[in-house]
Formats: C-alpha cells, structure tokens, sequence
C-alpha cells in the first residue's frame, strides 16, 4: 500500500509540474474553446506563457538560486565526519551497451565522480543509497569508474525519506554519527533536514552548483536545459514545505 501511494506522488510531481503542468493547462484551453473562450484564453496564456517563462536560462537560474541553500563544501569540514553519503536521484540505465551492466546517467555520475573525489582526499568509506537497480548502478559505476567499493548499499530507499531512514539505521550499528551528505545542490537543504531528522550530524556536499550557462540573448531563449533546471527548483521549491507539513504533522516523521 505504501509503495503504491509512493508512485503516486511520483505520478502527480510528473502532471503538475513542468512541462506537464503548463501543457496540462493550456490542453483544457484548447477544450474549452468553443464553451468557455474567455476562460480558455487565460489557460492558453498562462500554459503556454508559463512554460515559455521556464525555459528562459534567466528564469531558471533565478529559481535555482532561490532552491540552492548550502555553499560549496570547504574541505576542511569533511574531517569531521566518519561516512561519505551519496544519494541517487532516479537517474540510472538498467543495462549499458557501452559498459555491458548498469550505469548511471549523467546528473547521478556527477554526484558518485564528487562523492569518490572527496572519498579519496578524506579516506572515508561510502555509503550509495538508491531503489533497486538504481543503487546497483551506483555500486558499480564506483567500482568501474573511480576504484572505490562502498562500504554499505541502500537499495530499498524509494525518496529521500527512505534515504535518511535506511541510511541512518546502518551507519549508526556502525557507531557512524557525522556524515558528508553529497546529493544535488537544489536538493541538499532537504536532504540534509531529513538526515538530521533521522539522527545524523551533517556535512553538506552539494553538487551542479548553479553557475549562468548562457549570456546576452542566450539568457532570454528559451531553450530544454533551462526547462529542466526549473522542473527541479520548482520541485525542491515545492517539496520543502511539504516535509515540513509532514514532519509537523506527524503525518511522516523520522524516528
């Protein structure tokens, strides 16, 4: 039942936010037409207006700079701590041609090339955590790629929430208690909560921190790259004060 509930949230981040969301509403304008033009016209505008907005890089910058919350991290703080931690983020291949097994897509590569980057400067052991094959992947793309084997793996974490819980329940029957948290720069601020929540003291990593891609007139076209860093600003916008409600509400509660 929970894993059901699961996929559909999965289901409705996909409608409501972009692009889904604003086709959504510029298709019940177009159906609207011919009952309601005044109303459909507004939908129209506001569909396609809005997904014209989010593609812009200058738009989409501005809403990453609102979603990132940590700054790089200073290496000197990660000798605090006992664990690197990487997360997954749904990113992944089943099988690979290129490598014969499973691998990792770009954005989840990013995070495991910084995670063994700051494993090999602090000598810290890793902990993958991911669903299934996704964590799979991460395993081996540490192995393949970077000469690293994780020391714990976390297959069973579906969302972040399971990621705090899994990861905290076996890093603490190893007595570790202080972790680099190495995630997406849009996700680190509720990724971290959700692991401090969960028991742990955190170090955050953050990874793709926002740097302008475009200039000049660049920043005003739109273009799919800006359409997907605001898919997931809005997202982390949106999901922050969501955790929020659930932690409060005891309705979802680390521990």
């Amino acid at each position: 039942m929970l894993m059901h509930l699961k996929y559909l949230k999965t289901i409705l981040r996909t409608l409501v936010l972009p692009p889904a969301g604003p086709l959504l509403l510029a298709l019940a304008g177009l159906l609207m037409l011919r009952w309601r033009p005044r109303t459909a016209r507004l939908l129209l505008v506001l569909g396609f207006g809005s997904l014209w907005l989010l593609s812009m890089p200058v738009i989409s910058d501005a809403l990453t700079g609102l979603s990132e919350r940590y700054p790089a991290l200073d290496l000197s703080r990660a000798t605090q701590a006992q664990a690197v931690v990487i997360l997954g983020g749904g990113g992944q291949r089943a099988y690979a041609p290129e490598y014969g097994g499973p691998a990792p897509d770009p954005g989840l590569l990013e995070r495991l090339a910084y995670g063994a980057y700051l494993a090999h400067r602090t000598g810290l052991p890793i902990l993958v955590s991911g669903y299934g094959v996704e964590a799979a992947a991460m395993r081996v793309a540490l192995t393949r790629n970077f000469g690293l084997d994780a020391r714990w793996i976390d297959d069973r974490a579906y969302d972040t929430f399971d990621n705090a819980r899994d990861s905290a329940r076996l890093l603490r029957a190893d007595g570790v208690h202080t972790i680099v948290l190495v995630t997406g720069a849009s996700h680190e601020w509720r990724a971290s909560h959700e692991f401090m929540a969960a028991g742990l003291e955190v170090v955050p990593a953050p990874t793709g921190l926002l740097a302008p891609r475009e200039v000049g007139l660049g920043r005003y076209l739109p273009n799919s790259q800006a359409l997907e860093r605001s898919y997931v600003a809005t997202y982390e916008l949106f999901g922050e004060p969501v955790r929020q409600l659930l932690s409060w509400s005891h309705l979802r509660r680390q521990g």
